[in-house]
């Protein structure tokens, strides 16, 4: 699949742009704070629903320039060729409200948009995979999972109305209980199950995601580092603290009646700590991805160089789980963008990550300048430039 034409109003530094894009390898050029890093952000966004950058949406309305009036939206527009068809996505963010979305030019639900367009964005902001904090690879998770089953994105969204309607729950019961009054907590019982439901069904994606993953990112692994390390995944299951003896990833995978009993007597015996402290303390909002190089955590005992080995084989071995066989049974790839990566590897890492693209139809890469690019690349280039009046503007350059 790729996209051949990238339509931005109002989004981060564009006012108003076309861009056209082909197949292979394209390089966007430009200084930093030139706008090269929106263009592919938009493009992940119709994949995602979500910034790889920012939470919040907010923050991908164009700053008014020149005391000009504030835009109340961004529109990103792509069209988009998979299987040899063409589809016109669009998706618009509204400053405090909803978005809005077409599919082929008529109004659609933005959830919609999920399954479309499949990308995999490999990003400095990686090395935080291994570095940072749960959240992140949470989402890292969340991306995947949401590119492979649509409708896990939908049961996320879900997911998360339950947790803030809980949440505030919590909260009042919370203020009761410091009042000196008693808490009625069967009023938590009545979001208890909705609860239960779209965490389970969260979680045993997750596990399947991560079974389906295993295998090809240790493989990129041993390639990227000369197969010194054994590169292991594990999903850690905020339900584990509680659970005993009991191997809840296993009770998720094959008997999921059985862990959502199990979640529901764990979720009765923390009514007094939830209230007290007024958050949810448990579900798939709380766990986390540990990663091994043979028996040691990466996050604290890596190197830097390994660190990078494992960020990238995890987005090797994505790109690799997102290939799938179209209606004609062509395998189809995900687009790959590159953004601003090479400056940060070594040769060999360079050499890994130049056979993964090798594979992909369409690829985008970001550099600040020309001699950031591998010699090896062949590639249309865009040339990135900002303006106050005008905002980003890319115009076709050379490396």
């Amino acid at each position: 699949m790729y996209v051949s034409h990238l339509a931005l109003n109002d989004f981060r530094s564009y006012k108003e742009t076309l861009i056209e894009l082909k197949p292979g390898i394209t390089v966007l050029l430009g200084y930093n704070g030139q706008g090269k890093t929106n263009v592919i952000e938009a493009i992940a966004y119709l994949a995602h629903l979500s910034s790889h950058r920012v939470n919040a949406d907010t923050a991908l309305v164009r700053y008014p320039q020149n005391g000009e009036n504030p835009p109340a939206a961004a529109v990103i527009r792509a069209k988009l060729h998979k299987a040899q068809r063409e589809r016109i996505l669009e998706i618009e963010i509204v400053k405090g409200k909803a978005n809005r979305a077409r599919l082929n030019r008529a109004p659609a639900k933005p959830r919609d948009l999920l399954g479309e367009i499949k990308v995999i964005v490999f990003a400095p902001e990686d090395l935080n995979l291994v570095k940072g904090d749960p959240a992140g690879r949470r989402h890292f998770l969340d991306s995947i999972a949401t590119q492979l089953w649509p409708s896990y994105g939908v049961v996320k969204a879900d997911y998360e109305k339950v947790l803030k309607q809980r949440a505030s729950l919590l909260k009042q019961l919370g203020k009761s209980l410091r009042a000196g009054m008693k808490p009625d907590y069967a009023m938590l019982e009545i979001w208890d199950q909705p609860l239960i439901n779209y965490a389970s069904q969260l979680i045993s994606l997750r596990l399947k995601l991560l079974k389906m993953l295993t295998k090809p990112a240790n493989e990129a692994h041993k390639i990227v580092a000369n197969g010194v390390k054994e590169l292991r995944l594990e999903y850690v299951n905020s339900l584990a603290e509680y659970s005993g003896e009991v191997d809840v990833n296993k009770l998720a995978t094959d008997d999921i009646e059985a862990y959502q009993v199990l979640m529901k007597q764990v979720l009765e015996s923390l009514r007094s700590a939830e209230v007290i402290r007024g958050v949810n303390l448990l579900g798939p909002h709380r766990d986390d991805l540990d990663l091994w190089l043979d028996e040691l955590p990466v996050k604290g005992f890596a190197s830097h160089g390994e660190s990078w080995s494992v960020a990238l084989a995890l987005r090797l071995g994505c790109f690799e789980i997102l290939c799938s066989e179209d209606y004609l049974g062509a395998v189809e790839t995900p687009i790959l963008i590159l953004d601003d990566v090479f400056s940060e590897l070594d040769g060999k890492r360079r050499k890994a990550l130049l056979e993964a693209i090798s594979g992909a139809e369409q690829v985008i890469i970001t550099a600040a300048v020309a001699g950031d690019i591998p010699t090896e690349i062949e590639a249309d280039v865009l040339s990135v430039n900002f303006a106050k009046d005008t905002g980003s503007v890319c115009e076709r350059g050379s490396l």
